[in-house]
Parts: C-alpha cells; sequence; structure tokens
C-alpha cells in the first residue's frame, strides 16, 4: 500500500505536481483485480467536473487470471475506444490474497505502468471492500468497517477501516491474519479500548469471513460498542478502481519499481517434519487481534524492557520519557492488555522521522512492526509529508529485511554513528521511504 490512509468515495484532494497525465482534463485508470477467484478489469474515467465513468470486465476461474487479464484489458479498452497510451494511472488489488493472482496483477500493472510512463496505485484489497460496500450502501457510510475474508485453512484476513469526514478511510486496523475462532477476542479486545474505537462505536461486518464467524451475532460486546452485519463482500476491479483514483489524487502511488504485492499469510505448504509437529494453516497467524494506542507514561517501563531485550545498545526509560515530553509520536501495540511493541516518531517540517521502533521477541512476524510503521505512515500522510526516514545498524539484518519488505531504500550512510562492543563504532545505514511521489 502507498501509505495507511485510504479515500473513500469520489471526493479528491489535489496533490500538488503530479504527473501531467494525473491533471489531465480527462483521466483514465485502469484497475487490476485479481487477489480471489474473479478475475476482473475495469476503467474508471474522470471527467474535469469529477463525473465517474466505470467499465468493467470480469470473468470467475481461478488458475485463469494469468492468461485472461491483458486479453480483458485489449477487450475493455477496444469497447469504449481508448489506446493504452491515454491512460492516466494503472491501480491493482494488492492483497492480501491469492499468491498466484497477486503476482499476476501486480506484474501486469508494473509492465503497462513501465511500458507507458505512468504510476502504479497498489490498493488494499480489504480497503477495495470497504470501498464497495460504502458505495452499496450509501446510509451506512458514517460506520466503521471491519471486513473479514476467506483466508482459507480456518483462517480469516482481517482489517478495520474508519470513515474521514473530508472524505477516506484510517486505519483501525492494518490487515492480519488471525484464526476464524479468534475473531471475537479480536473485537472484544478493540471494544476494551475506547481510544481505537470509532465515535459512535458502531462496526459493520462485512466480507465473506463472515460465514466462518456464526456465533459473532450472540458476542457479549463491551459497553458502548455494537455490530452491524453486512454483505458477504469480495473485492472487485470497480472498488479498486475508484479507490485507487482517490488515492492517486492524495498522491499515494508509486513508481512501477516500487510496487509489490501485500502478503499477509507468508506459508502455505508445510514439510512432514512440520506437519508431525502439528503445524497447519499459517504457522506465524497471531493468536489474538493487535490494537495500537498512543504510548503513555505508564508504558515506559514495559517498553524500556522490550527494547532491552531486542537491542545490543538500547534506549533507557529515561529516552522513551524524554520523547514523551518533547511531544514525539509515540505508539504502543498490545495484546490480551500486555505491550508488545512500540514506536516514536519526529515529524519534522520536511520529512518523518522514525527514531525507533520495536517488537518483543515472542511477538516477531506476527503484524506487530507493520502495524505501528503503517501508523507512522498514516500520520505522515495526514502531515502531507513526502517520506519517512530512520538510521539502522548494517549488522541488524532483520530489521533491515522488514525495512526493505515495507519499501525503504538506501539514502546513505552516516560514519560511526552507533556504539558498539569493545568500545568501537559501528556504521549507520540512512533508510528512505517515499510516500509522496518526487515528481
Amino acid at each position: 500500500m502507498g501509505g495507511n490512509a485510504y479515500a473513500r468515495g469520489c471526493s479528491f484532494i489535489e496533490a500538488g505536481q503530479l504527473q501531467a497525465k494525473i491533471v489531465a482534463m480527462t483521466q483514465h485508470l485502469l484497475a487490476l483485480e485479481t487477489s480471489g477467484s474473479l478475475c476482473g478489469v475495469a476503467l474508471i474515467s474522470r471527467s474535469d467536473s469529477g463525473k465517474l465513468t466505470v467499465t468493467r470486465r470480469e470473468h470467475e476461474g481461478t488458475g485463469e487470471h494469468a492468461e485472461r487479464l491483458l486479453p480483458m484489458v485489449d477487450e475493455l479498452l477496444a469497447e469504449v475506444g481508448l489506446g493504452r497510451q491515454s491512460l492516466s494511472a494503472v491501480a491493482f488489488g494488492q492483497g492480501p490474497g491469492g499468491f498466484t493472482g497477486l503476482r499476476v496483477a501486480c506484474g501486469i500493472a508494473q509492465g503497462m505502468a513501465f511500458a507507458l510512463q505512468i504510476p502504479v496505485v497498489p490498493v488494499g484489497s480489504l480497503a477495495a471492500v470497504a470501498q464497495r460496500d460504502a458505495d452499496a450502501s450509501p446510509a451506512t457510510a458514517s460506520l466503521a468497517r471491519v471486513v473479514l475474508q476467506d483466508a482459507r485453512m480456518g483462517e480469516i484476513y482481517l482489517a478495520a477501516y474508519a470513515p474521514v469526514e473530508t472524505g477516506g478511510w484510517s486505519v483501525i486496523q492494518a490487515p492480519m491474519l488471525l484464526g476464524a475462532a479468534d475473531v471475537h477476542l479480536w473485537l472484544q479486545q478493540l471494544g476494551a479500548n475506547p481510544g481505537v474505537l470509532p465515535g459512535n462505536g458502531v462496526l459493520r461486518l462485512v466480507g465473506d469471513g463472515l460465514s466462518l464467524c456464526p456465533d459473532l451475532k450472540a458476542l457479549a460486546l463491551p459497553e458502548g460498542m455494537s455490530l452491524q452485519f453486512g454483505p458477504a463482500l469480495r473485492p472487485d476491479a470497480v472498488s479498486v478502481g475508484k479507490l485507487g483514483m482517490t488515492l492517486l489524487h492524495q498522491g499515494a502511488h508509486v513508481p512501477p519499481e516500487e510496487a509489490a504485492p501485500l502478503y499477509v499469510r507468508e506459508k502455505v505448504a508445510f514439510t512432514t517434519r512440520e506437519r508431525e509437529q502439528g503445524l497447519g494453516g499459517n504457522p506465524k497467524a497471531p493468536g489474538l487481534g493487535i490494537a495500537l494506542r498512543p504510548m503513555g507514561p505508564a508504558d515506559i517501563a514495559e517498553v524500556a524492557a522490550i527494547e532491552a531485550a531486542v537491542q545490543a545498545f538500547p534506549w533507557t526509560a529515561g529516552n522513551f520519557s524524554d520523547g514523551l515530553k518533547a511531544g514525539y509520536s509515540a505508539w504502543v501495540a498490545h495484546r490480551q492488555g500486555r505491550v508488545v511493541g512500540f514506536s516514536m516518531t519526529l515529524f519534522a517540517p520536511d520529512i518523518a522521522h522514525l527514531l525507533v521502533l520495536g517488537v518483543a521477541p515472542d511477538a516477531q512476524r506476527e503484524g506487530v512492526g507493520t502495524a505501528l510503521m503503517r501508523q507512522c505512515e498514516k500520520e505522515a500522510l495526514q502531515r502531507s509529508l513526502p517520506g519517512i526516514m530512520l538510521e539502522v545498524r548494517p549488522s541488524n539484518t532483520n530489521a533491515l529485511a522488514f525495512y526493505w519488505r515495507h519499501g525503504f531504500q538506501k539514502l546513505g550512510v552516516r560514519k560511526d554513528y552507533y556504539p558498539a562492543p569493545g568500545g568501537q563504532r559501528e556504521d549507520a545505514f540512512v533508510l528512505r521511504k517515499a510516500l509522496i511521489s518526487d515528481a
């Protein structure tokens, strides 16, 4: 995803100096969606008055996306009398979803964007479901959405989004994978954190994963929280395109080489030995949902303990306390009342500087770091900052792999930046992630 705030409806925010095609009188965005069994393409055309025209092609058939998608694109463009050179951007359903399908849409989007010199708009597939439901049910447009998508093997892809008055979706819960039997626990935990819930306390549940959770209608909820049940929707190309058009105007697009699928499930096949050990489904699926809230003084002891467990030269409790007093943006990720991760960010006038991010050793590779990173991206975009920068030790290979996966690139090196064992010093890699295209 280019950012963590998702646009809703058709209210656009002009993003400044975008590519010439983005600010053309009439814009045409091609959307590709292949995260499930439905192979879909849609053309979203926006006139200079803001009116949208939608044309679509769909084909149902798992395993046929690679051979069907490009011919469907050509048929669609021929129907409306446009050539590929008329396109302003190409959007694709980023996931989560089927591994092969996600790669097909991403690869074709990249290839077309390279050839046409246009931007790519990655659109989260679960955010597209929220968009689709809001479009189909305008009377519920003010409600937050919890999207539940069947991930097979008794598991569910879950994400939650809240509408923003000016138009858009803010992220309550970034896409994650959890057991279907744990959805009720995630909902109860969310309700126990008033600062996370939307103002009216109503959550509208949508998605084809609802059928795996038949007991939710009888769920005992915390006071001030209620559920509304919507349809069993999946993402389609039209919802990807509508959301993509708005994200394009908010600057949440990327050059083709930076487009990538969102793989929430990292493993679906198991060795004989792993199966003998009782592993199944996704071995890294968290048992409960992760919720975020602002860090407070009462959290410092737990945060400092996590930092000490994962760093050879950790920040101290005093460092974290000073950061809170300085007004830095600080968040903790918690699960079942326990802090399992944290981040602290300085928002400068020209860029966001991620000062520190840590995850408890027994909670790593469960989406905690990703949730914290997306919170940082969301706040940076809200401040119209073009990117995020940070420093990391070259020897911290796990952290480097995490930042590479999240789209960071090496900007430079700070010599002798960190203390090292034996009184030595270690360099720092300076990394940067662009949130708004430099163009």
